[in-house]
């Protein structure tokens, strides 16, 4: 792996560098334009980066023709399919503390990634030398799966389809650093200035450019560019003895005009993350053991891509190890909940144009009506399955195999007005801002942490509570819903996924949503 980098420390000031002029002042910190290998040249004279997706074989430094031989390198020793991952990655990152840019980054990823599957088994091998002959070596490699030469025949090369979910001009990584300096300067104003009880207060904002070039020995051949910006603020409050912190995000697949959109700003980001924080000084201890709980909104979603999304990930399902396995057309879920994974969602942090394995993205409905109706595939588990894949073959980066994955997983909106879902609790939590969870897929049981919740008494959202958790199983949570409010909503936060040792981007919905008992890990009794 490549990777240039630098880090300041400094007051805010004028600081502006152009990714053209970073590389090349990143490189000659680090080892000097003579140690670099072939591909450099043709990046330095491309002038941006940004450049259509049609070059990307000019700066993988390679042809087709190549591709194909690295393909029948990979398969002689025998295989079912192979496959070649490019992706050259460049990305920004800074962190503002105590009014001053505590640390600001620059880094650059390239390599490739081989796969050669042999029935459920792959060989994978990569490089981040891309010269040809270290490719070679990699194929090599990846190919001692198999033991049985000469079974595959390598087919035509075919561009696959593509859509364009995130057409971005210009690109964020290609902007003023003094730019992004502003958005964190702007963050961390509203939250200092939002209340004198406000201590602490660290804003980051993150932003990347990836492109990825895929091929198949079925021909398959597909090219990406996937930007991504991040602003996020974290905020700690005070009040004598008392102290809580709160987080708010904003992410998407989009350029820096997306922080000047009503909901999007750094101010209101800033505002959002103290006032849970100062409200939170005032929560009471939330009310332990099974209670009614309201999701709202949005973030609550996290609960379902943690206590259901992953269970339905067919590498799960299909090796017996999902509460999901073997149910598909059984009633698993309540009535009220028809849960969907929509990857051609424009913009969002989790949509993709094409998938990892070369695949477009679609709208995969997993529960319906409470009814199971399929699985999230990848490559491997839809040949395994006997069904097509669905665009969910998704990888950290090239140094990694695909694996089935999430990309914007949601729970369909109802009929209810939010406030009626409201009205009908007599006593429960409200369980609005959601820090995250885990689960055991195998079981389905899972532990979400809620950062802003509400005690609801007599149909009234009332005093705010802290230390709150919710514990539960998700087959069984799902069973229980019996309202589901008319205001699905996507939350823009900055969700990542881990499996397997892998993170991707991924975004989480829901709609306000009444559950008739989850177990709530409070301080009261």
């Amino acid at each position: 792996m490549l990777y240039f980098w630098q880090v300041f420390s400094k007051s805010i000031a004028e600081v502006y560098l152009k990714r053209r002029e970073f590389i090349r002042t990143s490189a000659i910190a680090g080892a000097g334009l003579a140690t670099l290998p072939h591909w450099w040249q043709a990046c330095q004279t491309r002038g941006t980066m940004s450049a259509s997706v049609e070059n990307l074989e000019e700066l993988f430094g390679v042809t087709k023709a190549q591709m194909q031989s690295l393909l029948s390198l990979a398969l002689a020793n025998g295989g079912d399919f192979a496959d070649l991952f490019f992706e050259y990655r460049i990305s920004t990152a800074l962190r503002l503390e105590e009014n001053i840019i505590k640390d600001l980054s620059r880094g650059i990823v390239m390599g490739l990634g081989i796969r050669v599957v042999k029935g459920d088994q792959i060989g994978y091998s990569i490089t981040d030398d891309i010269d040809f002959e270290k490719m070679k070596a990699a194929a090599r490699t990846a190919s001692y799966i198999a033991n049985a030469p000469g079974r595959v025949q390598l087919a035509d090369i075919r561009q696959a389809p593509k859509v364009d979910l995130y057409p971005v001009d210009p690109l964020s990584i290609d902007e003023h650093l003094t730019a992004k300096i502003g958005l964190v300067e702007k963050v961390n104003l509203a939250a200092a200035q939002y209340d004198s009880k406000v201590t602490r207060v660290i804003a980051l904002f993150g932003d990347e450019m990836k492109q990825i070039m895929y091929i198949d020995s079925e021909g398959r051949y597909a090219c990406d560019t996937q930007p991504m910006v991040t602003l996020r603020a974290s905020v700690v409050a005070e009040d004598g003895s008392k102290r809580q912190s709160a987080g708010s995000a904003r992410a998407a697949r989009t350029g820096l005009n997306y922080f000047t959109q009503t909901g999007n700003t750094p101010a209101e980001i800033g505002a959002e993350a103290a006032r849970i924080a100062v409200g939170n000084l005032q929560a009471v201890p939330a009310p332990a053991g099974p209670q009614v709980v309201v999701l709202g909104a949005a973030e609550s979603g996290v609960l379902v891509h943690e206590a259901v999304g992953h269970g339905l990930e067919a590498d799960y399902a299909r090796k017996g190890l999902s509460n999901y396995s073997d149910r598909v057309g059984q009633k698993v879920a309540s009535e009220h909940c028809t849960i969907i994974d929509a990857g051609n969602l424009p913009g969002l942090r989790g949509s993709i144009n094409v998938d990892d394995e070369g695949n477009l993205p679609g709208e995969t409905i997993l529960i319906e009506n409470g009814i199971l109706r399929g699985y999230l595939h990848d490559r491997i588990s839809a040949r395994s399955m006997g069904v097509r894949p669905t665009g969910n073959g998704r990888r950290q980066s090239y140094s990694y195999p695909p694996l089935p994955r999430m990309t914007n997983t949601y729970l369909q909106g109802g009929q209810s007005a939010p406030e009626e879902v409201i009205r009908s609790v007599k006593y429960g939590v409200y369980a609005k801002a959601f820090g995250g969870g885990q689960v055991d897929i195998t079981k389905g049981d899972f532990t979400f942490g809620v950062y802003e919740a509400y005690l609801i008494e007599n149909g009234r959202i009332t005093a705010p509570l802290k230390d709150v958790t919710l514990i539960g199983n998700g087959p069984e949570v799902m069973r229980r819903i019996t309202m589901v409010g008319n205001d699905m909503m996507i939350s823009r936060g900055g969700w990542t996924c881990g499996k397997q040792g892998q993170s991707v981007p991924v975004s989480v919905g829901n709609p306000t949503v009444k559950v008739s008992e989850i177990t709530v890990g409070g301080t009261q009794a």
